[in-house]
């Protein structure tokens, strides 16, 4: 499991030295109901999931944005840009791979098994987010939008990151469950 861990803290150290340097004032990245989600789930497994559906949102909003479609009123992201959405979304990918590696290092035998679904449902996810971001970077490209462009560049990079750690803590220590039903 350390190979797992090794990428997975390498994309931490370079996602915190990527914040550091900008030195920018973060707006809050998840909503109070979305806060009050997270809270209220105390499952890792159950936590991942709502962040990655909250991810997925944001690109959604973002691509909607781009695409010309005005939020409703009332929409808590209806004074986000669609760069807002991107960094949200960086900054949600960021929370997740926290949080695995955090429930990992605490986790023993028993509950390894709601790790492994995270990590699944963390590499389908980024598989999903990939593609999206690549129409998002080509329709930052069409609209010479630089600051987009960047923003979905990091996306695409935490994205891979957090694909390829799932992908190898998935293989380095399969699911529990998985290899009882393999037995059978």
């Amino acid at each position: 499991m350390k190979r797992f861990l090794v990428p997975l803290l390498s994309a931490l150290a370079c996602v915190f030295a990527v914040l550091a340097a900008s030195g920018n004032p973060k707006r809050e990245f998840l909503t109070e109901k979305e806060i009050e989600q997270i809270q209220d789930s105390s499952e890792i497994h159950m936590r991942v999931k709502l962040y990655l559906d909250f991810a997925a949102s944001r690109l959604k909003v973002a691509e909607e944005r781009l695409s010309g479609k005005e939020s409703e009123p009332g929409d808590p992201f209806e004074f986000f840009t669609p760069e807002d959405m991107l960094a949200g979304y960086y900054r949600i990918l960021e929370s997740v791979m926290l949080n695995l590696d955090d429930a990992y290092q605490k986790t023993d035998s028993i509950e390894r098994g709601k790790v492994q679904r995270a990590l699944k449902a963390l590499k389908g996810e980024t598989e999903n987010a990939l593609t999206q971001l690549e129409i998002l970077k080509k329709i930052a490209e069409e609209k010479d939008k630089e600051e987009l462009w960047d923003l979905v560049q990091k996306a695409i990079d935490i994205s891979k990151g957090a694909h390829e750690g799932a992908e190898s803590g998935i293989s380095k220590d399969p699911d529990p469950a998985d290899k009882k039903s393999q037995k059978k």
